[in-house]
């Protein structure tokens, strides 16, 4: 009877803290100290002088000292404290690390200090409320501990451009955008524009983004399948597609079966990328998702892994050389052709209607698809344009686009690989315009 009694209250106990929120205190504290012992097993499995116990006991004191400032009258210093106390020990495990015979060594106990500060850290973050901030702390900490190997290949393997062109692209993602205001009007003509210049630079950076991780592909697989260089290619440059297409025709004639679906899917790619952007960019706005534009650049996309599956002789591959991934004076062309193009859309619409729009984005695409797309849905999300107007700019632009890689492909002397990239063009537009009929129509 006893025993069944004390079952029930050790239970209750239990149910009690399962149920308690994350508010409770108590549950900030054992959490601190599991996201610190999750901080420290990556040190414990590689066998460092700090591991799982130390570790988890570094944030559970961060959370404790934090509990203590918050809810009682010890001041500040306290938890400054035992900051100065970590750090201290992290000093001391680097004095140790110096005198190692192991060059390496001294890296380790460096990045341990290091690792320990953060561990308190996470126990401040935990302790203060912020349970989400300090389990991605916990994490992303982890996780760069763990791929230590893959990331030192990674630095090492990086040429001087390719360094430099990662340098500038964190210098615009990461110290201009957050300077950028939300929201900047100006006058033109006695007209108004509102312009949100932190949604279009992250625009400009995602497009950057978007070459640099497809640069590294590119790179990587170029030779081992057309497939990933014409798709891939095409997000980082489609008319780098086609002009190292046109000097593997000119070289190789027998090289026209897979140099047109490598064009093929380049306009795949582009399509994607626009679609990406039209979804992409107007998910979580106080505007709806341009859903218009789903099927008609769908079914360019399909249409072309389609030709591309059937028609081309996938016994063939060719590497593709690309230039530098990103540089500073390409994300700023970048950013200046949809700029220009969202502050004369936006006169021509006052002027002319939305036809103006309309053939401001079909020049526009024919220098950059993607600058044409980013001004429709920043129109769109400021209300300027409506989302049939925003869809058919974006078609439009898609459609120059398209027609502008046949026109390269047409300077060819290969009159089989012209007509073909003509004829196969024509099927994308096509169905692409038909899929946009039968959309408006239903």
């Amino acid at each position: 009877m006893y025993g069944r009694g004390k079952r029930s209250a050790v239970s209750e106990v239990v149910l009690q803290i399962a149920d308690a929120p994350l508010e409770e205190t108590v549950v900030r504290l054992a959490l601190a100290s599991a996201l610190g012992m999750f901080l420290g097993l990556e040190r414990e499995w590689s066998q460092k002088s700090a591991g799982i116990r130390t570790f988890s006991l570094i944030s559970l004191l961060g959370a404790v000292f934090t509990v203590l400032v918050l809810e009682s009258d010890i001041g500040e210093g306290l938890l400054v404290l035992g900051g100065v106390l970590v750090v201290v020990q992290g000093i001391l495990l680097a004095v140790q690390g110096l005198t190692e015979e192991d060059p390496a060594d001294t890296g380790l106990s460096l990045t341990t200090s290091v690792s320990m500060l953060v561990a308190y850290g996470i126990g401040v973050l935990v302790a203060v409320g912020f349970i989400l901030e300090g389990v991605t702390v916990a994490v992303l900490s982890s996780l760069l501990l763990v791929l230590k190997r893959e990331l030192h290949e990674f630095a090492w393997g990086l040429s001087r451009q390719e360094m430099r062109s990662t340098t500038e692209f964190a210098i615009l993602a990461f110290v201009i955008y957050p300077i950028l205001p939300a929201r900047y009007e100006f006058d033109i003509a006695g007209i108004t524009i509102p312009l949100e210049p932190q949604v279009i630079w992250l625009m400009v950076v995602a497009v950057a983004g978007i070459g640099i991780v497809n640069y590294a592909i590119v790179s990587t697989y170029g030779g081992r399948g057309i497939a990933i260089t014409g798709f891939f290619g095409g997000l980082a440059s489609s008319t780098a597609v086609v002009g190292t297409m046109l000097d593997h025709v000119n070289q190789r004639p027998e090289a026209a079966s897979y140099a047109v679906a490598a064009i093929l899917l380049a306009n795949a790619a582009m399509a994607t990328r626009n679609l990406a952007i039209a979804v992409g960019f107007t998910a979580g706005g106080g505007t709806d998702i341009l859903i218009e534009a789903i099927v008609p650049l769908g079914t360019v996309i399909l249409l072309a892994f389609a030709v591309a599956a059937l028609t081309a002789d996938w016994s063939e591959s060719g590497p593709m050389e690309l230039e530098s991934p990103f540089s500073l004076k390409n994300a700023l062309g970048f950013g200046a052709v949809f700029l220009v193009v969202l502050v004369f859309g936006s006169l021509a619409e006052t002027w002319f209607g939305t036809l103006g729009f309309y053939a401001t984005a079909v020049a526009s695409g024919f220098v950059s698809s993607a600058g044409a797309t980013t001004s429709a849905v920043v129109l769109y999300r400021g209300g300027q344009l409506g989302a049939p107007e925003a869809t058919i700019a974006i078609l439009l632009a898609t459609v120059s686009s398209i027609v502008v890689k046949a026109l390269l492909a047409a300077t060819s002397t290969n009159d089989g690989f012209r007509n073909r990239i003509a004829a196969y063009s024509t099927v994308l537009l096509v169905g692409g315009g038909l899929a946009a009929v039968v959309l408006v129509v239903v």
